[in-house]
């Protein structure tokens, strides 16, 4: 078993591509699984759907992500990306190689399960999003999908270990753009302009005090900026600030008051005569596991380690989730080096650990 997860992990390692257009990837995944007595699909471009024909009315579902990252590699490793810029620096090169061994084992014995598998290779999780068109692709009705799984692999958690959580998993998550637009003047006469840079460091005071005071310490939620910019020379007045930042949450009712709040904290400014333009983009909704599934895989695995919080992270996982009851699950690396960082890698033993606990839920009731 190992030995061909690491040859699948490792070449596809080799041929990192970004978003939506997967055609290396794509064409690797459907070759390794041509021989096997499955049924291929292609629902969205670059996706691979794989169907084991049980002959039953339902099925399951198990997910791996395809894309990879706009990063450098620097492991320095003989396997490493042969694409200029372009790396697997999340571990979606292990998910895809855990997917295709789980489904040579999967050949073996799938006709004695109680229900038909359907293994999903999705596109575009890191941008823009290849779970949503998966969903309205027509799949789970198509197969009859009644719950779904995936595994992400996890540099803070020990080696081998697999790790979920009832309820909230991974955070909702929007990109926040404030433009704020005001009135130049000279340093020495500012009362005659409106300060833009003044008015963004005020402002984000205000957020940062809203969103720690005005919620209670048990709702997990964050809004934080990465980027202030404004002003072009020391003695004017600035007439313009950015700020760009993160708003995220796993109750919608707490992601829509932090929304709303911003807007009404912008309101003693714009009375002053600034303009504020706010560009807050959707993006993926929470995982939310799905409690009772949950309890029965812990079940099915008493091993399996419950977290005592959710991670702030996001995953479009979490669309398939909206679908049918599915819950998602951490697989420790033991490296503790960060996912996205340029000299991310693993060592493939610990895939096997994500196989063998996909045989499991497969034969689930």
């Amino acid at each position: 078993m190992l030995e061909r997860i690491q040859k699948y992990r490792r070449d596809l390692h080799q041929i990192p591509e970004l978003e939506l257009e997967l055609p290396k990837t794509q064409r690797y995944l459907q070759e390794a699984l041509r021989d096997l007595p499955c049924t291929l699909s292609s629902p969205i471009p670059s996706s691979v759907v794989a169907f084991f024909d049980a002959g039953k009315k339902e099925s399951i579902a198990f997910r791996s992500d395809m894309d990879a990252l706009p990063v450098t590699e620097a492991t320095g490793r003989a396997f490493a990306s042969r694409h200029t810029g372009c790396m697997h620096a999340c571990g979606h090169d292990g998910h895809m190689a855990m997917l295709l061994e789980f489904a040579h084992q999967l050949s073996t014995y799938y006709k004695e399960l109680p229900h038909n598998v359907v293994l999903i290779f999705q596109p575009g999780e890191e941008t823009p999003g290849g779970a949503e068109p998966m969903c309205k692709s027509g799949i789970f009705e198509q197969y009859h999908i009644k719950r779904i799984f995936g595994f992400h692999v996890w540099p803070m958690l020990d080696k081998g270990v697999i790790a979920t959580r009832r309820n909230e998993f991974m955070a909702r998550s929007s990109e926040v753009n404030i433009d704020i637009t005001g009135k130049s003047a000279h340093a020495a006469k500012y009362q005659e302009g409106i300060d833009a840079m003044e008015i963004a460091a005020r402002y984000l005071l205000d957020l940062y005090t809203m969103e720690q005071e005005e919620l209670s310490a048990e709702t997990y939620r964050l809004l934080r900026f990465g980027l202030l910019k404004s002003g072009t020379v020391r003695n004017v007045v600035s007439n313009a600030a950015r700020m760009e930042g993160t708003l995220r949450a796993f109750q919608d009712e707490t992601y829509q008051y932090m929304k709303k709040r911003m807007l009404e904290l912008a309101k003693p400014y714009e009375e002053q005569g600034a303009v504020f333009s706010f560009d807050i983009n959707t993006g993926y909704p929470a995982v939310m596991n799905d409690a009772a599934l949950v309890d029965q895989v812990l079940k099915l695995d008493p091993n399996i380690v419950l977290l005592e919080k959710p991670e702030m992270i996001s995953e479009d996982f979490a669309h398939y989730q909206r679908r049918v009851p599915g819950v998602f699950f951490f697989l420790g690396t033991g490296t503790g080096i960060a996912l996205h960082a340029h000299n991310f890698d693993f060592d493939e033993e610990v895939l096997e650990a994500g196989v063998k606990e996909y045989c499991k839920l497969s034969r689930m009731e």
